[in-house]
């Protein structure tokens, strides 16, 4: 089949713009679409710097402890308040200085040789997000105790500097309330809530501009 060579000459020229804008459209950086990732901040926990405080009170005295961070990594979006991510705590590592006070909690209260780990999963932010400097936040997850999840509200106070950041939060566990065994005898009663104390630090990657 012979095409005139005026048509030719058509599909000659279609074929060659439609190579030009390929060529075009693959040579565009980047940046020119739009990255729904380049606000979001990620929150790097460190375990070393960082401390879990509790408190039980009794009615004989009030029993403070302390448990290890395991590790900890926060996703924050400051426009839509969405939050992922997850902080995890060594449940094996709870203690509040007294032996035999501390192996009846791993054992009859937080069964930790079954359930080792203490985690928390936050999925969003109420308050404003500031670039640099101090903020009051609350932030709602789900929180993992003794393998059942509770939903789970913390007023969290941070601030950002730089490239680093830290937190303190402050808030109660009504572990009783969640189906952990009563430690109360005859003698001692327990109170049916935790009060749990966290000090966090860590490294802020991709911080926002001020």
């Amino acid at each position: 089949m012979h095409w005139p060579r005026s048509r030719l000459a058509k599909v000659c020229c279609f074929l060659v713009a439609a190579a030009l804008v390929l060529v075009v459209l693959t040579a565009l950086p980047q940046h020119a679409a739009p990255k729904s990732s380049a606000a979001e901040l990620v929150l790097g926990i460190d375990p070393v710097q960082s401390k879990v405080h509790w408190t039980l009170g009794t009615t004989l005295h009030t029993v403070h402890g302390t448990f290890a961070f395991k590790n900890g990594t926060i996703q924050l979006d400051p426009a839509s308040g969405k939050a992922n991510g997850e902080i995890g705590v060594y449940a094996t590592s709870g203690d509040s200085g007294n032996d035999g006070r501390d192996k009846k909690m791993h054992k009859d209260v937080l069964e930790s040789g079954k359930y080792a780990e203490i985690i928390f999963r936050p999925n969003r932010v109420e308050g404003k997000i500031a670039p640099q400097g101090s903020f009051s936040v609350q932030v709602h997850g789900v929180f993992v105790l003794h393998g059942r999840e509770h939903e789970l509200t913390v007023p969290v106070q941070a601030e950002f500097l730089g490239n680093h950041w830290a937190g303190s939060a402050k808030f109660n566990v009504p572990f009783i309330d969640w189906g952990l065994k009563n430690p109360s005898n005859f003698f001692l009663k327990v109170n049916h809530t935790v009060e749990i104390e966290l000090e966090l630090k860590g490294s802020l990657q991709n911080p926002a501009a001020p």
